[in-house]
């Protein structure tokens, strides 16, 4: 197939296009590179265009003539949606909209979302899964529940296929080291980690160790973004087969603390790794896992690289090269 990614030069969606490609399909990637990267789209051509820009959206769909949509193209930091939620909804919301308006003019009829646990908000039972009430408690999460709402009645009124994957950490850089995670800001634990323990940033802030876990930091579900990438693939494939659209959480199923990260860190690296005790974040909750057990069931998927180690050792291995620099 001929298949559209939506912020195919960012992280996850790189690493999805590239596993496209091998699987035997055509990734189009379209990204105004506002925090994608150029240098990341090595599989298929680059399109240069916006969600706001529906002309281009048009013309791109029109000229490309793609079978299906992965959709990644967001703005996903959830404390930068707590002081600027209009962007928030502006370009995830809005923008797939506008995406959804077009894809229905030009008659493609099949989209994978690019979706997130922030919709669950704060847990009422670990681990999570796909029954769990949806209650958002940012911007960033509201707005992707707003998106799933529109995939559901798209669905039922106009036909389209869709399949909704909430994942958990993305976390981890391509196993052959060709690509991975350059952020900025960044954000993500584990890149933190690493880029502190090289010396490039200040020692990373651990908030919050007084939580009711076994060592008192927050717990979360690390996902190899590997295994995220072959999550898309399979249901892109599987929408293809004529299984039912619906939404599915992607995890490991298991929970590691932050110290536990940091601790791996010094493990693959066998370096003093520098931290920094702080209190809790609000809005942090104290443990976060998946049940992905569906999509297990639903795609026949399994994490390949569920191990915390190998997900540090991958990441590793592209920092030390100096690729996280890019």
């Amino acid at each position: 197939m001929r298949i559209l990614v939506t912020g195919g030069a960012g992280y996850i969606g790189s690493h999805t296009a590239k596993l496209l490609a091998e699987a035997g399909h055509e990734p189009i990637v379209f990204d105004d590179l506002s925090q994608g990267h150029d240098w990341a789209v090595r599989w298929g051509p680059l399109e240069i265009g916006s969600l706001a820009d529906r002309a281009r959206l048009d013309e791109v769909l029109r000229s490309t003539r793609v079978e299906a949509v992965v959709h990644f193209a967001a703005r996903a930091l959830v404390g930068e949606s707590m002081t600027n939620p209009a962007a928030y909804f502006e370009t995830n919301t809005l923008g797939t909209f506008n995406l959804l308006e077009a894809m229905r003019s030009a008659g493609v009829g099949t989209l994978v979302f690019s979706s997130t646990c922030a919709t669950y908000g704060d847990p009422i039972r670990v681990p999570i899964d796909e029954t769990h009430p949806q209650a958002p408690v940012n911007p960033y999460g509201e707005s992707k529940l707003m998106v799933e709402r529109m995939l559901r009645w798209y669905g039922e009124l106009y036909g389209l296929r869709w399949m909704a994957l909430r994942y958990f950490n993305a976390a981890g850089a391509d196993p052959a080291g060709e690509i991975g995670e350059v952020h900025d800001p960044e954000t993500h634990l584990i890149p933190l980690v690493i880029e502190g323990t090289l010396g490039r940033r200040p020692p990373v802030r651990v908030f919050g160790t007084d939580y009711p876990t076994p060592d008192g930091t927050a717990i979360r579900d690390y996902i190899h973004v590997a295994d995220l990438a072959d999550a898309h693939l399979r249901a892109i494939e599987r929408l293809g087969g004529g299984t039912p659209s619906q939404a599915l959480n992607l995890g490991t199923g298991r929970g590691h603390s932050v110290r536990e990260v940091i601790d791996t860190v010094r493990s693959v690296s066998g370096q003093v790794v520098p931290f920094e005790e702080a209190p809790r974040r609000a809005g942090d909750p104290p443990t976060l896992v998946a049940d992905a057990s569906r999509a297990r069931a639903v795609l026949g998927w399994e994490p390949r690289y569920p191990d915390l180690a190998t997900i540090v050792e991958h990441a590793w291995r592209w920092h030390t090269r100096g690729n996280g620099k890019r």
